[in-house]
């Protein structure tokens, strides 16, 4: 990860985003030495959901998404995490298990810090304190979205609202085209998306076509392309279905 400063002016992170981002240069070599660099293939579970809180994670590359198994053992996404997002750490500050398990979509690369050492980084660093707090209500905020995005929305409109919110992640790590065209950067299955938006696999794969053929998007194997973001976004706004 390129070393950055911490933006003038509060806790704001940069152009890619995330917790990394958002530490300066200082904060970021005392939490490497802290911990130690780890790669993943992909599949490979990060941590598991009941597993005893001893470490968190930082992913320096790739990608990886964040499932939940219920009672009947299957697993649900919950979310996806990407370059210098902070993972496992709720378990870790909280003191219990793992509630989710966190596993790499493609070839992640991360930095490990043991618990305890991350909880005397944190003392040592009492504005990361701070950073960390955000981080849990921003993703609470993310978990409201997406609950309202599933009561009011059906089909291609609530694909077309989750697509539209990855573009954005996904624009943060990598610069759209030139034409604003944006390739989601973490490649999903459509079961994938479809466990995320609580649909079948086949209402995902109609929502795509229908998404296709009003020139929103393009897709391929664990690819898709949004062609026009303004235009999925009206879609997920405006679509009355």
């Amino acid at each position: 990860m390129s070393e950055r400063t911490r933006p003038r002016g509060g806790l704001a992170a940069g152009p890619g985003g995330g917790f990394w981002a958002a530490l300066d240069g200082s904060e970021r070599a005392a939490l490497r030495a802290a911990g130690r660099a780890r790669s993943y293939q992909p599949r490979t579970p990060l941590c598991y959901q009941g597993d005893d809180s001893d470490h968190i994670i930082v992913i320096e590359s790739g990608w990886a998404k964040v499932t939940c198994a219920g009672e009947d053992g299957r697993a649900v996404v919950l979310a996806v995490r990407g370059p210098g997002d902070l993972v496992c750490e709720s378990a870790v500050l909280g003191g219990r298990e793992r509630s989710a398990t966190v596993q790499a979509l493609d070839h992640v690369r991360a930095l490990i810090v043991p618990a305890a050492r991350f909880t005397a980084f944190l003392d040592a660093h009492p504005r990361v304190w701070r950073l960390v707090s955000g981080t849990f209500v921003r993703r609470l905020d993310d978990a409201d979205r997406r609950l309202r995005a599933h009561v009011s929305a059906q089909g291609a409109r609530r694909l077309a609202i989750l697509l539209a919110g990855l573009a954005d992640l996904s624009a943060r790590h990598a610069p759209p085209a030139a034409g604003g065209a944006i390739a989601i950067g973490p490649p999903l299955s459509q079961e994938e998306l479809g466990s995320w938006m609580d649909a079948s696999r086949e209402t995902v794969a109609r929502a795509l076509s229908t998404l296709r053929r009003e020139g929103l998007v393009s897709t391929g194997w664990r690819k898709i392309t949004v062609e026009d973001p303004p235009g999925l976004r009206a879609f997920a706004d405006f679509l009355d279905e």
